[in-house]
């Protein structure tokens, strides 16, 4: 069976990839852009059977270069949510999408893609309809505008004639594989490495009528997200769009007492309690910064009723859990 991932070597690619192996997937055709060459680490311990440039991809999977495709793990974007060049951004997020999705299902292969959760935008509510969808910058828009086309394609009753095609609206993932992101990386991981080189986790104070590390957002574990990717790939007859999160939105607060306990458990200490944190000078709070006002989302919860009428009755792990688990591999892949 092959399979091709695009953004192999990013973030979620690549622990697909790592999925599929443990499945014992091999025949894996890696697309992605290397000309950051550190991100071939992503790759390095995994088993794919080519890599092709993206340059060269799309065009050579619509003209059915690369043989029988089983699906297409679509997960190659601009994700830098600052990228403020619309012409950039709409040719890799949206033209490359249409391209995929018109040439998979040309050649019966499935398409299982990643959308996001920055569709909603200024909204307040998160269920996949049209009406809460509110892009507020030229990246949420792309994504969207994917959707709209994958909507329009399968139609509203997802034509079972058509091969799956499967959009997930990510919410706030975190985990192994993300270091060449820069300041798109996880809140817990640059707070792990806040703490590991002063001591201390700072978070936003008051703003948007929430105390300070209050605001909230869905936190999602990498490996959660993974496994409800996995799970759509064996249920071949599900289509539609899906939010893709925890379900539970979290407080700040609730990331960095995480980060700061798993490094206590590291030096043999006692956890602390939120205010014990404060206390003690491991968490601070500064001033919310002026040039976000009115550019920050204070509360994103992803509404998974869609998810579980699909079916898909994944657990999902809460932020002590998954971030507790994810500073202990920082903290051994850093050593």
């Amino acid at each position: 069976m092959r399979i091709i991932v695009t953004g192999a070597a990013g973030f979620i690619g690549s622990n697909i990839i790592q999925s599929l192996n443990e499945r014992g997937y091999t025949d894996i055709i890696a697309v992605d852009n290397l000309s950051k060459g550190e991100k071939f680490k992503n790759l390095s311990s995994l088993k794919i059977s080519d890599y092709v440039d993206k340059e060269v991809f799309y065009k050579h999977y619509s003209e059915k270069k690369f043989g029988q495709v089983e699906a297409v793990f679509h997960e190659g974007a601009c994700s830098d949510t600052m990228e403020h060049d619309g012409r950039y951004m709409m040719e890799n997020n949206y033209q490359m999408s249409r391209a995929l999705l018109l040439a998979s299902q040309a050649q019966g292969s499935r398409l299982l893609y990643a959308s996001s959760a920055a569709t909603y935008g200024g909204s307040t509510s998160f269920s996949e309809i049209p009406d809460n969808e509110r892009p507020l910058n030229v990246y949420g828009y792309s994504k969207l505008l994917f959707d709209q086309v994958v909507r329009s394609h399968c139609g509203t009753q997802w034509n079972q004639q058509l091969s799956q095609v499967a959009g997930f609206r990510y919410f706030n993932v975190y985990g192994p594989h993300e270091q060449h992101k820069a300041r798109m990386a996880s809140v817990a991981y640059h707070q792990h490495f806040q703490f590991k080189e002063t001591g201390v986790v700072k978070l936003f104070g008051p703003y948007g009528g929430y105390d300070s590390g209050e605001q909230l957002r869905d936190f999602i574990w990498i490996k959660d997200l993974v496994a409800v990717k996995m799970w759509f790939f064996d249920h071949p007859e599900k289509s539609g769009i899906f939010n893709l999160g925890s379900g539970q939105a979290q407080p700040f607060n609730d990331v960095a007492l995480s980060v700061v306990n798993a490094h206590l458990r590291h030096q043999s200490k006692a956890p602390l309690t939120l205010k014990g944190a404060v206390d003690q000078g491991l968490i601070e709070y500064i001033e919310f910064p002026s040039s976000l006002v009115g550019k920050y989302q204070c509360f994103t919860q992803a509404d998974l009723t869609l998810l579980r009428q699909s079916g898909c009755k994944h657990v999902f792990k809460n932020v002590q859990d998954g971030v507790g688990q994810y500073i202990d591999h920082l903290m051994r892949v850093s050593e």
